[in-house]
């Protein structure tokens, strides 16, 4: 103990000085928003690069896995494939390729993924280099994952669907009854979805999708199935529990949804509102 006082005696002068280093780079970055975004953009390059390390190492030792998942999602896009071959069979053929099509995806791996908080966020390989930036949505082939909140030119940050200040709006697939997706902060398996009005009819295993309503997620994502429901303490709306299709504590690449009207559709709707 006497070693650390004399110590601190010895260097009093240059840790002050560190201290006092330290404190004015703190106010300087709370006070500019300047130097705040670059300094996030740092942190995120720093963490990211190591986060990224670590990932790859996961990843090496859970290939199996994550081949598995390619399987079964390449089994799902043929069988939707017959499926509209089959629709379209009596009808012309046309190369969709030139249709107009207002999303462009952009596949990225998870290297950080928090759930186990009351307010998570996920770390992705992706940033403004690969044209992502905040107020994308994040999907993976199963359903919803979060939005994009930061970006660094190489990593971005995403508001998972699992913080309680994530708010989505979704709804019932078989009645568009739509309602908002949050999350209560204690099983990652389940969220909560609520506004939706008792006329609408519930049930349990009702699949919950994406409603198109916000411009970020396309209508039609999925999102999970009733796994609970009652009416709250006016009699007005329901609060409904909604089982993930995503294992949300396990989750290895991601699509980010750009939708490239998206500004566009944010300049009619300021308009509108003045």
């Amino acid at each position: 103990m006497q070693q650390i006082f004399n110590f601190l005696i010895r260097h009093k002068n240059t840790l002050l000085f560190l201290l006092l280093l330290f404190l004015s780079v703190l106010f300087t970055v709370q006070s500019h928003s300047y130097h705040k975004s670059k300094f996030i953009n740092s942190a995120n390059f720093l963490t990211g690069g190591v986060y990224n390390w670590v990932n790859d190492i996961d990843e090496y030792f859970n290939l199996k896995e994550y081949n598995n998942r390619l399987v079964e999602e390449n089994k799902y896009l043929r069988s939707r494939l017959g499926e509209l071959n089959a629709e379209s069979s009596d009808t012309i053929y046309q190369d969709t390729s030139s249709f107009d099509n207002p999303y462009k995806f952009i596949s990225a791996k998870v290297i950080r993924n928090q759930f186990s908080n009351i307010d998570n966020y996920i770390l992705i390989n992706k940033g403004k280099k690969d044209s992502v930036h905040n107020d994308l949505g994040v999907i993976t082939s199963r359903g919803i994952v979060g939005i994009v909140e930061e970006s660094s030119n190489n990593f971005s940050r995403v508001i998972s669907i699992l913080n309680t200040n994530s708010s989505i709006s979704v709804q019932l697939k078989n009645t568009n009854h739509f309602g908002s997706l949050v999350w209560n902060g204690k099983d990652p398996n389940i969220v909560q979805l609520e506004e939706v009005p008792r006329l609408a009819p519930v049930h349990k295993g009702d699949t919950i999708t994406t409603d198109g309503r916000s411009y970020i997620f396309p209508k039609g994502i999925p999102v999970g199935v009733v796994d609970d429901f009652e009416l709250d303490v006016n009699q007005s709306y329901y609060k409904i529990d909604v089982r993930l299709f995503n294992d949300m504590t396990n989750i290895g690449y991601v699509y980010i949804i750009d939708n490239q009207n998206l500004e566009e559709l944010k300049s009619l709707e300021k308009e509108e509102n003045e």
